[in-house]
This record gives structure tokens, sequence and C-alpha cells, in this order.
């Protein structure tokens, strides 16, 4: 077997395989000298059909087959011998006849495909982390219990007209240029006012009215609006108000404390079972926001090139995951390539780079690491032990798992020689960070 490789541009890589036809030959005449003992044609016993004759009827397609199973055996052998590492399928075509050969030369395929990038993944310097300093303070004990009564409150009826924070009970009907449209309509819906459950305009209308009143208003679907044959469009609504409610908050009595899955349904059991659990999340939120910047870092200290091949699979990946949270009539078609792109095209990046660091350092999914990750998912779920049984059952969930590990390891081998600037900052802010300022613009600036 001769083995020529040429590389045509960036990881692409042009693969010659020529294949003796005495290696063809033999392996015909294996293939045929096997069928002759047990194929069955009318006039001969079993076994006992002449060998010609089995030569003269199975000889194409024998040799097709063949000439199949060497090409992949050979593919393989071919790439190991050249050290190469493919990353995809390969396309693989017959090579034209070499000018002069004659008919005895052999056969000779021509495999392209892409190779994994070949680089030294730089990782011990450059990389700035601002990692987030944060105390939990009495204060945001206060708000979560309060964010606990808020869930539970309740709504009673009475006899005032609607302020702001209040429920109301509506019928309302929505019409366009006089005509009714679907989803414009319903009996007896609450809606909490202030809530931006509406689109914008609908709530502010609503104050101000008492059980039994009756109101037309206004509004005017956004222009983003998600039903494209309501975006923009200017609305009327009829409205009836059947009740007025206030919210009312729970005081925290023993009953409601026990309600939130506290056993002796005292305050200071709660408030301790609070701050546990606002720890174990205040941990999690720093870990990911350091662990992006570091990934970040990775990315830019690491411009490598990519296989295509990788990005495409990627693609297919994200697509399906989002196909998976759409309805199940969407149609993939609109979710064009594009969309996925850039994502996915980091994401093989740092992928590379990763697994160039794990392999560089030597680490491994620590069995230790494995199931401290793994109690630590599954304590904020009621029956942690079901949820630790689930993912000791499932091997991909447990390989994920490694894959988290591992990434966290690689994460503190990059932290030790990273420069790392404590920033002082409020669990508020890390729990919900503001969202960024719109770009100014231009023009007016």
């Amino acid at each position: 077997m001769q083995v020529s490789v040429e590389t045509t541009q960036g990881l692409e890589r042009r693969m010659t395989v020529a294949l003796p036809s005495e290696d063809i030959d033999s392996a015909v005449l294996e293939r045929l000298q096997s069928l002759s003992k047990t194929t069955r044609i009318n006039g001969f016993r079993p076994g006992k059909v002449p060998f010609n004759v089995v030569k003269k009827r199975y000889e194409p397609q024998v040799r097709s087959e063949v000439l199949g199973s060497l090409i992949n055996r050979s593919y393989f052998d071919a790439v190991q011998q050249e050290k190469l590492r493919p990353a995809g399928q390969p396309d693989i075509v017959p090579a034209p006849p070499a000018e002069g050969a004659d008919n005895e030369a052999g056969f000779s395929f021509i495999a392209t495909f892409e190779v994994y990038p070949e680089f030294e993944p730089v990782f011990n310097d450059g990389i700035k982390v601002n990692r987030p300093v944060v105390s939990i303070e009495e204060s945001d004990i206060e708000e979560m219990l309060e964010n606990l009564r808020k869930q539970r409150t309740e709504y009673v009826a009475v006899e005032r007209e609607s302020a702001d924070g209040d429920q109301i009970v509506i019928d309302f009907v929505g019409r366009i240029d006089g005509e009714e449209f679907p989803g414009g309509k319903a009996d007896k819906a609450p809606l909490v006012l202030g809530s931006n459950a509406m689109i914008p305009g609908f709530e502010s209308q609503l104050i101000g009215l008492k059980a039994g009143d009756e109101k037309t208003i206004q509004v005017t679907f956004p222009e983003e609006y998600q039903a494209d044959h309501l975006a923009g469009k200017e609305t009327e609504f009829d409205i009836t108000v059947h009740e007025v409610k206030e919210s009312q908050l729970p005081e925290f009595n023993e009953e409601l404390i026990k309600s939130f899955g506290i056993e002796d349904g005292t305050v200071e059991s709660l408030r301790a079972d609070i701050q546990k659990n606002m720890e174990r999340e205040l941990k999690q939120r720093i870990d990911n926001q350091v662990k992006t910047q570091v990934m970040d870092g990775l990315v830019e200290l690491n411009p490598i090139d990519v296989p295509s091949a990788l990005v495409s699979e990627e693609i297919k990946r994200q697509r399906e995951q989002l196909m998976q949270q759409m309805p199940a009539e969407s149609d993939s078609s609109m979710l064009a390539d594009e969309l996925f792109t850039e994502q996915a095209t980091r994401r093989v990046q740092l992928g590379l780079v990763v697994g160039e660091i794990i392999q560089q350092k030597e680490i491994k999914a620590d069995a230790a690491a494995v199931r401290e990750q793994v109690e630590q998912l599954a304590s904020s779920y009621q029956d942690p032990q079901q949820v630790i049984d689930y993912y000791y059952g499932n091997q991909e969930m447990l390989k994920n798992i490694e894959g988290l590990v591992l990434e966290e390891a690689v994460t503190a081998a990059v932290l030790e020689a990273a420069t790392v600037v404590d920033e002082p900052t409020t669990f508020k802010d890390i729990m919900n960070p503001p969202a960024p300022e719109a770009p100014a613009d231009s023009e007016n600036s």
C-alpha cells in the first residue's frame, strides 16, 4: 500500500492510497472460494458448484464488496501510518487512472478530510480574572424571607378602585379594525396590575376601576411582538371588571414555615436554611463567573483554526437543542446555520484548547470530585438521594458531570498563573446583575 498526503488548505488534507492489484485479486479469490462452498445453483449439489461457474456469476459483485472493505480498512491503516488525526468523516472517491497505466495497476482512491489542529496551548500567562468577593448580609437574608412571603401572597376582594399591585378579574375582547382576532379574548382572567404580563399600556389603563365597571382602552402591539400578524397593530379592548383584590402577605407562623420544609417550624431554622442555600448559590455564581472569564481568556490566547466538520456537528447539536424547546410543529429549516455559527465555532475552539490542556497536564476526572459535584447538584432537590441515584444510573449524565469536573480542574490550573483581582460586590448585584446599557446613539451624542 502506497500513501501520499498533501495539504490543500488550512486543516484539509488530500490522501491518495494505492492498493496493489495482487492484494485485491487475492482477497477476491479468497472470497469466491469461500462462496463456492456454500452457494446454491440449480443443477449442482450444494458445495459442488464448479469454481469457474461461481466466478463468472459472482466476481463483479464480490470484487465490489472486496474493494469497499479494502478501502475502509486501508483508509484507517493509512491514517495511522501517516500519524494523522482526522476530524469528521472523509470524502472518498476513486483516483483517476495514471496516464499510461494498464488494467493490472491495482486500484487507487483519494480521501479528503480535515485534521485536528496541532498547537501548543497557551494558558500560563496573559489572563486577567476579576473575582467577586461577597458577604451575605442580614439585609440579604431579610429580603429573601420577604420574597418567600410574597410567594404565598393571597388576594382578597375589596370594594374600592383598583390600584397598582392589585389583582383584578376581568373579561376582555380585543379588536383590530373592528374585527376580533385569535387570542384576543378571555373570560374572568386574573391580572396583577403592574406585573407587565400584558402589552405596554394595557395594565396602566385599568387602574382606578371598580367591580362592575366597563371600559374600552386603546393600545398598540410592540413592533417586535412575537406574533407577526399583531406586531405594531393599533388595538381596541373592551374590558369588564368582575373583582378587585388586594394582596395580603401571610405571617411567618409555624404552619407557614413548615410549608417550606422546615420541620421544627421555627424562624431560626428557616433563616439558617435560607443562608445555607444562599451560600451555595453564591458560590456557584462566583465559580461560574470566574470560569467564564478563564474560558474567554483561553479562546483569546489560542486563535486556532477549527475543523469545519466539527463546527457543523456542533451547529446540528445546538439546533436540535433549540428545537426541543420549540412547539412540535416548528420547522427546523427556519433556523439557518448562520444563527449558530459564531457560538458553535467558539465552542469547538474552546473544546480543542481545553482538551489539549487536559492532555498536557494529564488531568483526570477524580471519582471523589465527580461525587462531590453530583451531591452539590442534588442538594437543591427535595430528595437528593433520588437525584444522585439517577446520575449514577445514567452513564451519559455522569459523563457530562465528569466533563464539568475536568473543566473545573482546567480552570484551577489556569488560575494558578492568571492575574486575579478581587472585586468587592453585593449579593444582590451578583445574583441579579444589572442589564447592560444600550449603546449611545451616535447621532445624538
